[in-house]
């Protein structure tokens, strides 16, 4: 556990069952969570916090999750930070866009379990 302390994640999901459910289950894990509930949240908090990683919706109030990781990958510190989609959205065009913006993968919420996602975490931050 001591290994992914210093490791921060970003959280942004605008349903807060879902947001509480991931952010207890990385606290547990022993990384330090942020949460945002939209995406002008969370590209101000990314921008601010420089998350080790990002766990992001697509579709949310205030910022749309596409146009939040574009906003995230157009500064230079953003470039390299890995997000991973969290969405109910299976069109493919959501898809393409998310793999365009470089996204490390994208999961359709009813396809995964909590485990699947701190099992993807784990192995995206141990091959930075």
């Amino acid at each position: 556990m001591a290994k992914t302390m210093s490791k921060k994640i970003l959280i942004v999901e605008d349903e807060e069952d879902l947001r509480d459910t991931l952010a207890d289950r990385f606290t547990k894990e022993g990384y330090e969570v942020l949460q945002a509930k939209n995406g002008e949240e969370g590209f101000n908090m990314a921008l601010k916090e420089k998350p080790a990683i990002i766990l992001t919706d697509i579709l949310m109030p205030k910022k749309h999750g596409i146009d939040m990781i574009k906003d995230i990958r157009s500064l230079e510190s953003g470039k390299s930070i890995p997000i991973i989609v969290l969405s109910n959205l299976t069109d493919a065009e959501y898809t393409s866009d998310a793999i365009e913006e470089g996204v490390f993968s994208y999961l359709v919420k009813s396809d995964w379990s909590i485990n699947d996602v701190v099992e993807m975490v784990e192995k995206r931050l141990s091959e930075k």
